[in-house]
């Protein structure tokens, strides 16, 4: 048995539900041409101002398809070409290394420019090469730390998430 509690700001578990539904009667009537039923359900929900949560619904689900039809390399590049092939203007989306700049990241942070760095991390939905550039910058910067300060910096870090980490359970 699974127990799950409700956070506050989250839907009751039957909204959710409701919620899937109507986000797959939306995904059916789009995947089969059917443009009345697509319209009809689509100015519902609208009408509900429920955009954020329908287009939530709607991600997790094609995620879920994703997940379940391709190894996860093969999903990636699956989705790096629908972002290259949606129509010019329509999203200005970084998908690959050339696009993501990790030297402009690393000197937002080393700014201290919040909104520079919340920028750029929202303009790239692939951070795999945003964050790949970072780890690489950090990899060229440790042979200049004096002795010992990059040995002190990951004992730091790990005192620090050692906290969040669960505690591993003995089966007796």
């Amino acid at each position: 048995m699974v127990a799950t509690r409700e956070l506050a700001d989250e839907l009751p578990m039957e909204e959710v539900e409701a919620a899937k539904a109507r986000a797959a009667t939306l995904l059916l009537a789009f995947r089969h041409g059917n443009q009345l039923a697509f319209d009809t359900e689509l100015d519902l929900l609208l009408a509900e101002d429920a955009e954020r949560e329908t287009t939530t619904l709607l991600v997790w689900i094609a995620a879920e398809a994703v997940r379940k039809a391709y190894a996860p390399d093969v999903a990636d590049r699956v989705l790096r070409g629908l972002a290259r092939r949606a129509p010019y203007g329509a999203c200005e989306v970084a998908v690959d290394e050339e696009a993501a700049s990790a030297a402009l990241l690393l000197e937002a942070v080393a700014d201290g420019d919040v909104a520079a760095v919340r920028a750029l991390v929202a303009g790239t939905a692939d951070t795999t090469y945003l964050l790949g550039g970072l780890v690489q910058a950090v990899a060229m910067m440790l042979p200049l730390l004096p002795d010992g300060e990059a040995e002190e910096i990951a004992a730091e870090l790990r005192r620090r998430h050692a906290a969040r980490l669960p505690t591993p359970r003995v089966m007796t």
